[in-house]
């Protein structure tokens, strides 16, 4: 029996050669891996010894030879096949354990040349590792150094079923597209965002109990991205505290995370069903905790709160104070903490700020699932800085009011259409969300506000076909309103705003998020 090994990571790799020599494998190798594995003491030949040539081009041609795939791709139950192997005196090979360059590590290095990048595109090794996929009824495949120690024992038992060995193949043909995947993203950066063919690389983080509901199945998969993205947000996120995540909690997490790294200044968000009930920034963290809760004391129970500061002792007395899923945060004073790991069924996250967070979120493609196909768009990333307000009413808005239109716009950015808040010294104070008609957001946000209203200012994420929300707001006591603008009756809404002394600002922007 012959088994073909060279591999790029080398755990556990001199430790499997060994199970496979002892259990009567003629072991091949190439460059480093037959190094490492003849400093082991493991008996280990050169794969020249196959080919009869040597590694040429620097190692770019080693293993693409006949007598590799040929010995690799024979049908062991044809007898022309095996015929044919015997007049060109190849013999078959019967393992092969290949993975290949780190490729997405070499690229993700600051200021990698095209040249370096290139010279980390694994040719021969994807090449094995298809021949013997497609072989697997007679050719076992390893790519994942987590599957020596079944393969070897299976070795052992007297042999792999070809269930097993089908799994191996297709977990190989997985190994080969995601590295694929990879290179094409790193080619096509800058130039066409959304090409004619387009393939998404994920790798299983864990499994879940279940889905949204208890009927449903589910995993948590991260996407392989190249192209200097930092890994940070949820994905990455480490658990310091409490029970595994479930399927709502991950999704309402990214949504909290979402929502406190768009703003610069200490910023607090409690969110529910991924919308925020309670938003607010203060220079005092605890005091944004505070004002965020006072926003829906109701509906924060046993939500998801999101800060995107350090939670002191102070800040964790209060949040201990009320019922959360989950807490996430840059990082916690060791004392605070423990104060907050006094309560059992906390989750507790710590999460990477992302790069110039609070200033704008680095783009990315959105992926939205629908039955039989994605939509695919560039995501709603815009600078703080990039907002034009056009003031079209008489009055104009005072700098108080400008402050808040600014939060609540970044506020309106994060909860589901039709959406509405309402925002007073930079906290919501009403929101309403995912409504059909936009009046009725309107009238939600009013009733979560109360006497809050008085004095707030109202951000609308789409334009106002019709005067009636502005005349909501002139009867509830808001003072400004931040709307995208480019309705028709524009005009019908800006008098209506004439009217009740209201300031009203035109972004030319709109913030759908459905």
């Amino acid at each position: 029996m012959r088994a073909i090994i060279s591999v790029s990571d080398k755990a556990g790799v001199t430790d499997f050669a060994r199970d496979l020599s002892q259990l009567g494998f003629e072991i091949f190798s190439t460059g480093g891996t037959k190094k490492a594995l003849a400093e082991a003491g493991v008996p280990v030949r050169s794969i020249s010894e196959i080919t009869g040539f040597p590694e040429i081009l620097d190692g770019r041609v080693k293993t693409l030879h006949p007598k590799v795939h040929g010995g690799l791709l024979a049908k062991r139950d044809l007898p022309s096949h095996m015929a044919e192997l015997a007049e060109n005196k190849i013999e078959p090979i019967d393992l092969v354990a290949v993975n290949l360059y780190p490729f997405v590590q070499t690229v993700a290095k600051e200021g990698v040349t095209l040249d370096e990048a290139l010279e980390n595109i694994d040719i021969g090794g994807p090449t094995m590792i298809r021949a013997a996929a497609k072989n697997f009824p007679s050719v076992i495949v390893v790519v994942d150094p987590a599957d020596y120690q079944l393969v070897s024992e299976k070795l052992r038992q007297g042999g792999l079923s070809l269930e097993e060995r089908k799994r191996l193949a297709q977990k190989a043909f997985q190994h080969v597209a995601v590295y694929d995947t990879a290179i094409s993203q790193y080619l096509r950066q800058d130039t066409e965002a959304f090409p004619e063919e387009m393939t998404i690389a994920l790798k299983k983080r864990y499994g879940l109990r279940y889905g949204e509901n208890p009927h449903q199945r589910a995993a948590f998969y991260a996407e392989q991205v190249v192209g200097g993205r930092r890994d940070t947000g949820i994905t990455w996120a480490k658990q310091l505290w409490g029970k595994e995540l479930s399927f709502n909690n991950i999704l309402d997490a990214d949504a909290a995370w979402g929502v406190v790294t768009d703003f610069a200044a200490p910023t607090v968000a409690i969110i529910k069903h991924t919308n925020p009930c309670g938003l607010a920034s203060h220079d005092d963290i605890a005091e944004a905790y505070r004002r965020a809760l006072s926003g829906d004391p109701v509906a924060a129970f046993g939500g998801i709160v999101a800060i995107n500061r350090a939670v002191s002792p102070a800040t964790a007395e209060e949040l201990r104070k009320t019922f959360y899923e989950i807490i996430i945060a840059p990082e916690y004073e060791a004392e605070a903490l423990e104060i907050l790991k006094q309560k059992k069924d906390l989750r507790i996250l710590a999460a990477e700020l992302p790069p110039a967070y609070g200033i704008s979120h680095e783009g990315y493609l959105d992926f939205r699932r629908v039955k039989g196909g994605f939509l695919v768009q560039s995501s709603d990333s815009l600078a703080e800085d990039s907002v034009n307000l056009k003031t079209v009413t008489r009055r104009a808005p005072t700098e108080a009011e400008i402050r808040d239109l600014l939060f609540a716009w970044r506020a309106v950015k994060h909860v589901k259409s039709n959406a509405i808040v309402l925002a007073k010294d930079r906290t919501l104070v009403g929101m309403g969300a995912g409504q059909p008609s936009r009046i009725v957001s309107a009238q939600i946000a009013k009733e979560k506000a109360g006497e809050k209203a008085k004095g707030s200012v109202l951000a609308s994420d789409a334009m106002f076909p019709f005067p009636d929300v502005v005349e909501l707001a002139g009867t509830s006591g808001v003072t400004a309103i931040i709307q995208p603008g480019g309705s028709i009756r524009d005009e019908d809404s800006i008098q209506a705003a004439d009217k009740y002394n209201i300031a009203m600002v035109f972004t030319g922007v709109r913030h759908f998020r459905h």
